[in-house]
């Protein structure tokens, strides 16, 4: 546990480093790095921020804005990470969302975008 309290696990991984030489010549051993790794990709995939969804019994929902006002639609997810979710149903493109909807937003409530 660190000093605040929260609790890491480090694993050792060892990985294939495909980007070109030049780019990595100066790392040497016991060198501390950080990386992403893509566990999966595809195209044209339609998303949401994660900040957007909230549960409705054993279902997830977001707040879309509908001629200024907030309207509760329940959608289908498919893979997430801690950012977006993937939307197999629900939603269209270019809907607007309400991120982070707190407790007090309820269907129908006037809202603006910001």
């Amino acid at each position: 546990v660190s000093a605040l309290g929260v609790e890491e696990q480090r694993v050792l991984v060892l990985v294939d480093i495909t980007s070109p030489r030049d780019a990595w010549r100066g790392v040497g051993d016991g060198y501390r790095l950080e990386a992403s790794f893509v566990l999966w990709e595809e195209k044209e995939v339609l998303q949401v921020p994660a900040g957007a969804l909230f549960r409705t019994g054993d279902r997830f929902a977001v707040y879309v804005v509908e001629k200024g006002r907030a309207k509760s639609r329940t959608v289908e997810i498919g893979r997430r990470n801690g950012l977006a979710a993937q939307l197999l149903s629900g939603l269209k493109e270019g809907e607007t969302v309400i991120l982070h909807p707190g407790d007090t937003l309820a269907e129908g409530k006037k809202v603006r975008a910001r």
